[in-house]
């Protein structure tokens, strides 16, 4: 617990307005998308680098812990409070500082919604890619400090391939630039680069610099449905050995499809086995004609449907079939854990396979969907956590698939972050000397451990 003192203090940086004390209202910040919960001792909403700044420093002399926290959507528990301490919240720094046309970026505050962002920027022609399943309320300092991805990352790549400059307070209290306006920059490390993904271990962002792109002239989406799980990963491959990268490759398994057609009757037929979702962007009669290349090129794949939308209204009926997939799964079990996997592209049928015999063996329903065109699956392990020794079960289950992406030549996690829900399974993937590099880069930078301690390392 904070003493008096302390609290005082927070008041004196923030204002008795941005600091929350009461349970009713800590409770509010104790918990994200894991639905694991961590009562904070207290709630506060700096307004700028500066307060963020002396919020740190007090830490250190008083030494309580911090946690940064944006909109609290993350699905790794990355920003909860499991020390207790303070619980920093960005979401005040909400401006968008600047559009540049001219050199194509943007500098924003970390507390900006990032489909608000999209928004700002595509009504001057431009273009910001990163699209995670949040944007609608997931802010961009959350976003940069995940990495997230998105649909889109198979052909435009992830967050931290649109940063280049970052504000950031350190552990310590001090304030640094890192990265700039110019594409291209090679004067001492590369710090912009390490902060991205960090988790909010490393420092808190307090400003962004993000490049921006031409806005695509037009979009075109497409719904392949497969007899097989084969069928639709060889088309993947195909496509992009056809030099056609687009701009969204999502996958949905049988089970997967199932779920929705159960739940929403979307008339989808029963010999499908697995569904692609394409969508390709650029010059009108481009796209155009490599829609009529990609039917050509899955055709002998076991194509079962095909649907191209002619305009917007048909694209967002395709995308429905994705989109009601969360909803649906909670007819399966009322609890689910959502990982993340991935594994090269090839390898998603064989991957889909070993999760199978994954939930065969375990008796629970596993759910797979995902990015197919980078290999991000997202695994879904239906549980009903009011059954005893279920969790239990459903951890070892968990276990068995990121052995199952590590032995396939892919990773644990591909956007969600390690954060609490990842750090017991770590060392599956990286080796003791890999864990002890990073640590002492933890160490260098914050050797009091009072910047969301917990979280990454086991």
């Amino acid at each position: 617990m904070l003493n008096s003192d302390v609290i005082d203090k927070l008041v004196k940086i923030v204002g008795a307005d941005n600091l929350l004390t009461e349970r009713p209202d800590l409770v509010c910040y104790s918990y994200d998308a894991t639905q694991m919960e961590f009562l904070p001792d207290a709630v506060v909403h700096p307004a700028n680098a500066t307060e963020v700044a002396a919020v740190m420093r007090l830490a250190g002399q008083e030494g309580f812990a911090v946690f940064p926290r944006g909109a609290g959507s993350g699905f790794s528990g990355g920003s909860l409070p499991k020390a207790g301490g303070v619980v920093l919240v960005t979401t005040r720094m909400n401006r968008i500082l600047r559009i540049d046309t001219e050199n194509l970026i943007a500098e924003v505050e970390p507390g900006v919604v990032t489909e608000a962002f999209q928004q700002a920027v595509e009504k001057l022609g431009l273009f910001y890619p990163p699209d995670p399943a949040s944007l609608r309320f997931s802010t961009l300092g959350g976003n940069v400090a995940e990495n997230a991805g998105g649909p889109r990352a198979v052909k435009y790549g992830c967050t931290k391939d649109y940063v280049m400059g970052l504000e950031v307070v350190l552990p310590n209290g001090s304030i640094i630039r890192t990265g700039g306006e110019t594409y291209k920059g090679v004067v001492g490390y590369d710090l912009t680069k390490l902060i991205c993904g960090s988790e909010g271990t490393l420092g808190i962002i307090t400003k962004i610099i993000f490049r921006l792109l031409p806005s695509p002239e037009a979009r075109k989406t497409m719904l392949a449905i497969f007899d097989s799980i084969d069928g639709a990963a060889k088309s993947v491959s195909a496509i992009i050995g056809a030099k056609i990268i687009p701009t969204t490759l999502e996958f949905m398994d049988h089970a997967t499809l199932q779920c929705v057609e159960r739940r929403f009757s979307l008339g989808l037929p029963g010999e499908g086995r697995a569904v692609l979702l394409i969508e390709v962007d650029g010059d009108r009669d481009l796209i155009e004609k490599q829609a009529g290349r990609i039917h050509g090129i899955i055709q002998p794949f076991g194509l079962v449907q095909f649907r191209s939308a002619s305009d917007k209204a048909e694209s967002e009926q395709l995308w429905k079939v994705r989109r009601l997939v969360s909803p649906s799964l909670r007819d399966v079990n009322p609890d689910k854990y959502n990982e993340d996997i991935v594994v090269p592209r090839s390898r998603v049928p064989d991957v889909i396979r070993r999760i199978e015999g994954i939930s065969a063996r375990y008796g629970m329903p596993i759910v797979n969907f995902g990015h197919a065109g980078d290999g991000n699956i997202h695994v879904n392990i239906m549980v009903d956590k009011r059954q005893p020794g279920m969790e239990a079960k459903a951890h070892e289950a968990i276990r068995d698939v990121f052995q199952a992406a590590l032995d396939l030549g892919g990773t644990m996690s591909g956007e969600h972050g390690v954060g609490l829900s990842k750090a017991p399974f770590i060392e599956q993937e990286l080796s003791a000397d890999q864990i002890a590099a990073m640590q002492a880069i933890k160490q260098a930078l914050d050797p009091q451990n009072i910047l969301n301690p917990g979280k990454m390392f086991p």
